[in-house]
This record gives structure tokens, sequence and C-alpha cells, in this order.
């Protein structure tokens, strides 16, 4: 298995700033200290050549990010101010996705412990996503004919509203997204397949409607890889979640998806997502348990 990381690209961020940004690096540390990943297993990112962005984000949006030029609206809808530190952060987190993409589909799974900037569009960027990594991995492996099919499994709490609209008429890609009904964004794009969730959805509920629809969406894509999404922001702590799930939910759900792909061979590469708990701890936890998970599955 083969796992890459970003957190060296730091991102100044205000002080009091509600985005959680040294969840990585801990994540990482944990990983490593617990044995679940060893050193020669993580890698870490390269940032992402300007012309992969273009396979899906439109010019004027990509010469206002590297520019530096994007106005104040713009700079609200994403959440961080600009700084050439964001811009590598964010080249790297999508350069991330796109290398554990092309080792999956040598080795059958890899992972990015950055990535799942679900709601980048593709002329702006929004709720903390630059440059939306899922999209830019499956169009650039599309068109490398390295693959046919592509599932996007979407499992943060908040829908992949900027993956939909991208892939919107592009029949290749199967975008499939299980998150809240009131929760961010308030106005949803339309998934290949949407599962809405009311607030206070518990294991058994969320596991249910997993149950349910994740074996028909395999059936309906044929995928020649998952790109997983495996948000932890419907853990019951999280503060932005409005979900009840616990950690054992999670790693129940982490374990469909992975056992899914493990019994019909199909390559996986999985990226971290949303996770705002407090303490941020629950958050870390979580994310470990999502390896932990996919080394009983994987080895």
């Amino acid at each position: 298995m083969r796992v890459w990381y970003s957190d060296p690209f730091e991102v100044p961020l205000p002080e009091g700033h509600r985005f959680p940004m040294g969840k990585y690096r801990r994540v990482r540390e944990q990983l490593l200290e617990r044995g679940v990943l060893t050193a020669d297993q993580l890698e870490r990112s390269e940032p992402i050549a300007r012309a992969f962005l273009e396979k899906v984000h439109g010019r004027a949006y990509l010469d206002a990010c590297f520019d530096g030029t994007l106005d104040e609206a713009a700079l609200r809808r994403i959440g961080f101010p600009w700084s050439p530190g964001l811009l590598l952060r964010s080249l790297a987190s999508a350069g991330g996705t796109l290398s554990a993409a092309r080792w999956a589909l040598e080795h059958g799974v890899a992972g990015n412990l950055a990535g799942g900037t679900h709601h980048a569009y593709a002329d702006f960027g929004s709720g903390y996503c630059v440059f939306n990594d899922l999209a830019v991995t499956a169009a650039t492996l599309l068109e490398e004919r390295r693959v046919e099919r592509v599932l996007v499994v979407d499992l943060d709490v908040h829908q992949g509203d900027g993956t939909a609209s991208i892939f919107t008429n592009e029949q290749r890609v199967f975008t499939f997204s299980m998150h809240g009904a009131k929760n961010f964004p308030f106005r949803k794009q339309v998934s290949t397949r949407d599962v809405e969730l009311a607030d206070g959805c518990d294991d058994a509920h969320y596991l249910g409607l997993l149950d349910q629809h994740l074996p028909e969406v395999f059936e309906a894509s044929a995928p020649s890889l998952v790109l997983y999404q495996a948000g932890v922001d419907a853990l019951r702590e999280d503060a932005l979640g409005r979900l009840h799930l616990s950690h054992e939910g999670l790693r129940q759900r982490d374990r469909r998806v992975f056992d899914l792909c493990w019994s019909r061979a199909v390559p996986i590469a999985v990226t971290l997502g949303g996770g705002y708990a407090k303490p941020i701890e629950a958050t870390i936890e979580a994310c470990v348990g999502t390896y932990v998970e996919l080394r009983r599955r994987y080895g």
C-alpha cells in the first residue's frame, strides 16, 4: 500500500480560523505511531501541474488562483485567505489524489491523507475547496484511457456538489453521494445518485441505507476505479455534521466500501475529506479508523 500526504505544505490561517488544518499532520503521525502504516508506505505529494487542472477548471479561475487575484467574494466562498501557501497546498493535495489513483490502478489500493475537495466547481472554489482533486483525477485517467468508468463514492456528510456539477454530462463518471439533507451546501446539485439523510441519523439507519444503495451503485456504474471520499464529519462529535454516527458506525461504513471493492477486484483510491469534531481528537481517531479498516481488508 502507498499513501500520499501534503501536511508539510503549510497554509497560514488567521488565529481562530475554524478549519482544523493541523489534523492532517496529526493523522499521519498517529498512523505511524500506532503501526497502521510504516514510513516506507508514505510519500510526500508533489504539486500537480496546471495542465491537469485545466481538464476540469476554467482558465480564468485558474489564472486568478495562480496570480492571487481572486476577489473577496470568491475568497469568502472558498473560506480561506489567498496565499502562496494555500496555492501550493491545494496543488499538492490534488497531486496526491492523482498519484494515489495511479498507484491503485497498478496495485489495487492507495490513499491520500488530504484531498476529497468535492465542493470546488469548474469555475470557482467553495467550502474550503480550491481545486477538485476527485474530478481532476477522474478526467485525467479517462483522457489517458487508463480507465473506462469511474465511480466516486462520496460519504462525506456534505454533498459532493462540485463533483456532481462538473460531471453532469459525463456518463463515464458515476457520482454517488450520501449526505445531510439540511446541511451545506444549501443548494444541492444532482449527482448520479443522491441519498439524503435527516439530522440525527444514527448508525443503524445510515448503514441500512448504505446497504440498500451501495451494491446497486456498483452494479449500475461497473467501475474501473473507485475514488472514495471518506470524510468523517458524519461523526456524532462533529461540529458541522448534524448526524449521530459513532466511531464503530464509521468503521462499518468504510468496511462496506472496501469489502465491495475487494470482492469485485476494483481498484480504490481513498481521500481524507472533512472532519471538524470538537475536540479534534475525535476526528483524528475516525480518520485513523478508516486506515485500520483499509489495512484489515488489504493488508
